[in-house]
């Protein structure tokens, strides 16, 4: 007779929404090969479904939105895990249409907070990660930032801020139901997270500029260059997802998960330069231009990674070398994402 510990483990039932997209995918790729059943819902809005393996078992998508998906193709369905990443991206696409952008990060949360509340087994609370971003600090001047800072935003005239108030109140929301209905969160604010799979069209610097220096062209810095990043590999990133997740003293928390590796926006241009090889040079475009007249940007934005590190042992191994190299390796196999406008 086999005892507990001979008998097979059953695989985890896992969702993900936005798993399609540039974290997702990667996120999707580790959770089926640690062996679980993952369910991924996009709308393919800025996600493409070749991101995802065209065939797998343990795969299964769903085209739609979030909140749409669980009310319709996923109710009465229970998940031992959920991954909230669906989300408006870019601030280019944030710009052009703030109202979407609210839309999407508030309502969809909503809806898949509220399913998760009773997704879990025997309709219990399902652990669920919500994804946030460094945007929620605004344009506060303290450095680095710490979770428990205060924000700062613009005015409301200032469509800029959209994204960073929309994914502030998502986090309300995330840790209102874990403090009043018991629901297991982990709210995380990713800092310039990287890699193969992300395209410039939304105004994501780094592809924008191995785009352009790939191809030879100018690589296009908006303002003088000299505000400043942090740039997190995106395998370092959808590695630490499950384990914060499965952590029970990470419920109910924020962290900040980033690389605090810092360089300058015309620093990183030079880099991809030398990294790729280009004879590229380049060229600098003011704000108002690039985007609108009024945009503000922050000088400096990098992430105090002691709680993640303490509650998980967080620390990314991927140089931005190596992110850059393998970019331009995605880039040189995946034509149409060399398009950024």
């Amino acid at each position: 007779m086999a005892t507990p510990i001979d008998q097979p483990v059953p695989s985890r039932s896992v969702l993900v929404t936005g798993g399609a997209g540039f974290i997702g995918s990667h996120l999707t790729d580790l959770l089926l090969a640690r062996g679980d059943r993952v369910t991924v819902v996009d709308d393919l809005s800025t996600g493409d479904r070749d991101n995802l393996p065209p065939s797998h078992e343990r795969l299964e998508f769903i085209h739609a939105q979030a909140g749409r998906a669980c009310r319709e193709h996923l109710a009465g369905r229970g998940f031992d895990q959920c991954y909230h990443l669906a989300a408006a991206v870019g601030v280019r696409l944030v710009v052009e249409d703030p109202a979407a952008c609210i839309e999407t990060n508030i309502l969809e949360t909503d809806a898949v907070l509220r399913f998760a509340l009773t997704a879990g087994r025997d309709g219990r609370p399902a652990p669920v990660l919500v994804a946030s971003s460094s945007e929620v600090y605004g344009k506060a001047e303290k450095s680095p930032f710490s979770e428990d800072d205060d924000v700062v935003y613009g005015p409301t005239t200032v469509f800029r801020w959209a994204y960073a108030m929309s994914k502030a109140v998502d986090e309300y929301l995330a840790l209102t139901l874990h403090r009043q209905r018991g629901l297991p969160v982990v709210v995380t604010r990713f800092f310039n997270t990287v890699g193969p799979r992300q395209v410039g069209r939304y105004g994501m610097v780094l592809p924008r500029f191995v785009a352009a220096a790939l191809a030879g062209t100018p690589l296009p810095i908006h303002g003088d260059g000299s505000q400043s990043r942090c740039f997190c590999d995106v395998r370092d990133v959808a590695g630490v997802l499950p384990r914060m997740l499965g952590a029970k003293a990470c419920h109910g928390r924020v962290f900040n998960v980033g690389s605090d590796r810092i360089i300058t926006i015309d620093q990183l241009a030079d880099l991809v330069i030398k990294v790729t090889g280009s004879a590229s040079r380049k060229t600098y475009t003011p704000y108002s231009e690039a985007y609108a007249a009024g945009f503000e940007d922050l000088r400096q934005r990098k992430p105090d990674l002691r709680r993640v590190r303490e509650a998980v042992g967080f620390d990314p191994t991927v140089p931005l070398e190596r992110t850059i190299l393998d970019v331009a390796a995605w880039l040189r196999v995946h034509p149409a994402a060399l398009r950024v406008s």
